[in-house]
Parts: structure tokens; sequence; C-alpha cells
């Protein structure tokens, strides 16, 4: 879809986050500025896709990476692929996890940095990452970038309580009190991230609620919008 057009199907059906005209004309003038040769972005292109539990973002990136081409990076993917290894990094990241620490940011930052530079996809999904300004400021000054683009799935507590309750996962975690735990520990640690870089005009914002094909329908023109 053509940039033009795009923008004024948002004129016309504006969508939730109210900052959405700041990241369009961001992202406008990025694609234009691509056309005519002119570098201006740092490669690789890095969205960060945040939602709560049950938002459904880990669905929504599949879909993402397959439709248009990006590399799906999940901060809890790497970590469990860590921690399956024998080497020390695998070992410290256990012993952590089993006396009941948080993984200090550098050793996450660092394994997406990792990731990142080892990718042949400069079009990179972070999938549930930066969670908290502390892992924010880690990213930005391990990595040395902040994110061209926020991808944030706001969906109502309601909605996400049904979501992983009714997901067969297998996971311990998914009762009702502790989902609820899990979304006051979102809204305290990972809505200030949100509104950092919303105030950046870094975050689009979708409505998280409907089947997967409908909020995907409401992803893809943001993606399919992009000349990178």
């Amino acid at each position: 879809m053509d940039l033009f057009f795009f923008f004024f199907h948002q004129l016309l059906e504006p969508p939730v986050d109210t900052k959405w005209l700041e990241v369009c004309g961001t992202l406008y003038y990025r694609n234009c500025e691509a056309k005519e040769g002119i570098s201006y972005q740092r490669s690789p292109f890095i969205t960060f896709v945040l939602g709560g539990p049950g938002s459904g973002k880990g669905t929504q990136c599949i879909k993402i990476a397959e439709t248009f081409g990006f590399a799906h990076l999940s901060a809890g993917d790497l970590l469990r692929k860590e921690m399956s290894s024998d080497n020390e990094n695998g070992a410290m990241i256990r012993d952590i996890i089993k006396e009941g620490k948080i993984v200090p940011s550098e050793i996450t930052v660092n394994l997406i940095r990792r990731a990142i530079e080892s990718s042949k996809n400069h079009k990179i999904l972070i999938d549930g990452f930066p969670r908290s300004d502390e892992n924010r400021i880690a990213f930005e000054r391990i990595v040395g970038v902040e994110p061209d683009l926020v991808l944030f799935f706001d969906c109502p507590e309601e909605e996400m309580v049904k979501r992983v309750l009714n997901r067969n996962q297998g996971r311990i975690d998914d009762n009702i009190e502790t989902i609820k735990k899990r979304l006051k520990v979102f809204e305290k640690l990972n809505l200030p991230v949100i509104n950092h870089y919303s105030a950046k005009g870094k975050v689009y914002k979708i409505n998280a609620e409907g089947t997967v094909d409908e909020i995907f329908e409401k992803v893809r023109p943001l993606f399919a919008s992009l000349s990178i």
C-alpha cells in the first residue's frame, strides 16, 4: 500500500493512539529519504513489540514475520535457549532463575544483541522486550540504538485473563491469581517504557480485541506502508 493512501485512510479512521500522526510522519519521511537514496536510518530496522500477557503479541509477531519478512526475536526464547546450552552463561542463568531472582538486563540485552548481529535479516521484531525502563536503558546503552518503531497491543485486562486461562501451554503460572499479578507487574514496569517512546512519537497502538485475523488486519496497513 502506498504511504499516501495509508495516511489518508488513517485520517478517515484514526487509530486509538493519539500519537499516530507523529509515528506516521516519522515513517513517511524515512521512506521518502530511503527512496531518494539518503542514508538516514540506522540499520537494522528494530521494532519493539509490547503488550500484557494474553494480549496476543507473540501470535501477531509470527504473522508479521511470515507476511512481511521480519526476523522474530523473543527475549524469553533466547533465555531458554541459552539455559539449555552447556556453556557458563547458560549455567549462570539457570542458577539465577533457580534462586528466584531476575536475570540482569545486561545478560538479556547481550543475547538480543548477538541475535541481531548474527541475523541475516535487517528487519527485526523484538517480542516482549524491554519489560522495564531498566531494560530499555540497558538496550540503548549496549546495542547503541533506539527502536525505530514500538508496536503496543492494547487489550482489556478481562480479555487478557480469559485468553491466558484458555490457552493450553502447560504453564504453571497460568492461573487467575498469578495472571492478575503479572498484569499488575506489566502495568507498573512496562507502561513507563510505552509512555517514554510515546513521547518520542514512536508508539503505534493496536486495539487487541477481536480474532487473530481481525487484529492482524489492524497491523497490516502499518507494515505494508514501510519501504525498508
